[in-house]
Formats: structure tokens, C-alpha cells, sequence
């Protein structure tokens, strides 16, 4: 399996009945998501860090093929800004070590603020810090939200490191399809209003394709809406078709 497809987050009481059916109780809502969709975008820990049991029981309750991808805490990526964030970013990644060691951890998503322009020393230097030599950096990917990003240095940079550049589509920013990391890649379609069947077959095909050479993970929007989880079971129904 090379193709992950998931929403950001699972614990969506409005998502029923559309989504959850009416009898699944909230307490089962990932059991019976990841009956259906393989992967899933953990937001929590942008703002806290597991507490020790939380990520055994959601690995518990999915079967062995199922990701999770996490985004790293807003200490390292907001208020450090990737700077002086050593025994953070060690804590951060201690706490992940379950989900390595059960082979479900997709990839760990540094989503950086709008106002962080490019700074190629700064992302070297955090690139290069010990902590990243642990065993679940191993896959990173970087969400740039200043378009002063967007350039080859940047690229070579990642690629240097094998971190992954995640295409992050929205209303405000649109990041280049450039793929920097060998053996992933990873996309946030969030679209406001989700997407229409013509766009979610044209997806289809496009990571079909992507598949072919590496593992691609895709996470649609979360809202109250159930719009996210429906565009994934469609984009699914369209990879089977």
C-alpha cells in the first residue's frame, strides 16, 4: 500500500450521519475511521504532547496497514520559530517512539507560520541539530506559508536532507509541486467547499501516478462539516475505479 489517504483529525461529532453512521458512539469514531480510510493527521500535538497511553490506545484501535502523521508543536514551529528548540524537539519525538515502533507513523509535518520568511541558515542549522538523528525524523516534511520559500536553494536543501516539501493547497498560498524527499510525499488539500468528482478523478490519476515511485499520503480539510471525509472516500472510490 503506497497511497494514504485521510482527513486532518477523526473526533468530529457533526460528521454524523453523513460520515459516522448515527449508532457509532464518539468513543469508537477512530475504530470505525480507520476501517475506511487509512490515515489521519494528528493536530493535537501541535498543542500538546501525548500523554503516555493516548498513543498506545489509537494504535490499538487500528488495523496494521493504518498511518498517523503528526504536527510538530507549536514551540518549535511558532514561538522558537526552529531555533533553541533542542530538548523540545526530543521530547516531541520520544513521545512518537509507540507509533515508530509499530510501523504506523507516516511522516511529522512542520507546518511554519505566515510571517517566517526564508531564512535557508535557520532551517539548516535545525536540519542539522542532533535531535534530528532520531529515529522518527527520519521522515519530516515542511509546510512553507511565505512564498519567499519557494525556490531551488530551498528545494536543494530538503532534498540534502531527504525532507519532504508538503503541497499544501488553499485559498491564500498555492506551494509548487515539487517533490524533495525520495521516498514520500505528501499533500493538504484545503480547499474551502471541498472539491468536485471531476477535480477528486483528476486527483485519482494524479497519485496514482506518484504512487508508482513512493508512498503518498493525502489529508483533506477538517471543519464541522463532513466535507474532508467524504472527499476522501471519494478520492478512494475513484483510485478503485
Amino acid at each position: 500500500m503506497r497511497l494514504f489517504v485521510g482527513t486532518s483529525g477523526w473526533a468530529y461529532p457533526k460528521w454524523k450521519p453523513e460520515f459516522y453512521p448515527k449508532g457509532v458512539p464518539a468513543k469508537k469514531f477512530l475504530n470505525f475511521y480507520a476501517s475506511v480510510l487509512g490515515s489521519v493527521e494528528v493536530n493535537y500535538t501541535f498543542g500538546s504532547i501525548l500523554k503516555p497511553g493516548q498513543l498506545q490506545s489509537w494504535l490499538d484501535e487500528t488495523p496494521a496497514h493504518f498511518r498517523f502523521t503528526f504536527k510538530a508543536p507549536q514551540r518549535i514551529t511558532h514561538f522558537n520559530r526552529l531555533h533553541a528548540c533542542e530538548d523540545a524537539l526530543a521530547a516531541f519525538f520520544a513521545s512518537l517512539a509507540p507509533a515508530q515502533q509499530a510501523g504506523k507513523l507516516g511522516y511529522i509535518l512542520f507546518q511554519l507560520p505566515p510571517s517566517l520568511q526564508a531564512d535557508l541558515s535557520r532551517l539548516a542549522a535545525f536540519l542539522a541539530a542532533p535531535a534530528m538523528q532520531h529515529p522518527q525524523a527520519s521522515r519530516i516534511a515542511f509546510e512553507f506559508r511565505h512564498p519567499s520559500w519557494f525556490n531551488e536553494k530551498t528545494y536543494t536543501l530538503l532534498r540534502e536532507h531527504q525532507a519532504a516539501l508538503c503541497m499544501a493547497e488553499s485559498d491564500e498560498l498555492q506551494t509548487p509541486e515539487v517533490h524533495t524527499a525520495a521516498t514520500f510525499t505528501c499533500f493538504r488539500l484545503r480547499w474551502p467547499g471541498g472539491y468536485t468528482p471531476e477535480q477528486i478523478a483528476a486527483f485519482a490519476e494524479r497519485f496514482r501516478l506518484l504512487a508508482q515511485s513512493r508512498e503518498v499520503f493525502v489529508y483533506f480539510k477538517h471543519e464541522d462539516a463532513p466535507t474532508g471525509g467524504l472527499n476522501a472516500l471519494a478520492l478512494l472510490r475513484s483510485l478503485a475505479e
